[in-house]
């Protein structure tokens, strides 16, 4: 009997803590449940939320590159505008310096009329006389150039006399006198020299070739053309090898 009731008990016992254990599974259940539930929602809300952040990313990035080509064309706009404004501001510096030029020349052709009127000569008149003016001063021109020539006559008889009668006296040329050497033959040992009459250049003037600043040679000049001149090595002075390109100033400047 005390078996029985033991069992009887034990099962009593079993079928409680089975029941209170179904209780608190059931309630875990729930909760996981209610936590899942939760969860997706959360997870639903999430998506929602990411799908509206992408949607308002790409009206986004649609907006800043529609701003962008907006702004690249206002750019190009103000450089064009730009261009133009330089462009018309040329052209009026341009119109206005045309301009000043023709008011110039208005208020010279007015100054040249005023003294035309105030000579009381006919245009034929007029027209003579400045042809005159112009013949006289083709004259003049030819007279200062056959003036030229006499003179360089004149100074070289001057300096041929001067060797017959000072031997020794040296010839003197321009101070200012610089040439170089453009043509060398050692065999017959004369050079072609830059410079000639034009330049002053005398027959028996002396040259020092250098080079570097280095004196090199003496020549004297033998021959005189319009522009070149030709000279001969002098013995005793062929410090070294005269070449093409050397420099040549007076051995005795003129004061």
């Amino acid at each position: 009997m005390l078996i029985r009731i033991s069992l009887i008990v034990a099962i009593i016992a079993g079928l409680a803590v089975t029941g209170l254990n179904f209780v608190k599974v059931k309630e875990k259940i729930t909760t996981i449940q209610a936590e899942r539930e939760n969860e997706r929602s959360l997870k639903e809300t999430a998506q929602n939320e990411l799908a509206k952040t992408r949607k308002e990313l790409d009206e986004t990035t649609a907006k800043l590159k529609t701003t962008e080509e907006n702004l690249a064309a206002v750019t190009e706009e103000k450089d064009r505008a730009l261009a133009e404004v330089a462009s018309q501001t040329r052209r009026a510096d341009k119109l206005t310096t045309e301009l000043n030029n023709t008011r110039r020349e208005r208020d010279d052709a007015q100054a040249e009329l005023a003294r035309y009127r105030g000579t009381d000569l006919s245009v034929d008149q007029i027209l003579a006389i400045k042809k005159s003016y112009k013949g006289l001063q083709d004259e003049l021109a030819a007279s200062q150039g056959e003036n030229k020539v006499l003179a360089q006559k004149i100074v070289k008889l001057e300096t041929e006399l001067a060797r017959y009668v000072t031997p020794e006296k040296p010839v003197y040329l321009p101070a200012s006198l610089k040439g170089k050497v453009l043509v060398t033959d050692p065999k017959w040992n004369f050079v072609v020299l830059s410079i000639g009459g034009d330049q002053g250049v005398l027959e028996y003037g002396e040259m020092l070739v250098n080079r570097d600043g280095r004196l090199v040679a003496k020549v004297v000049v033998r021959s005189v053309q319009k522009d070149r001149c030709i000279a001969n090595v002098l013995p005793g002075w062929e410090l070294g090898e005269v070449m093409e390109g050397d420099m040549v100033i007076p051995a005795h400047p003129a004061s």
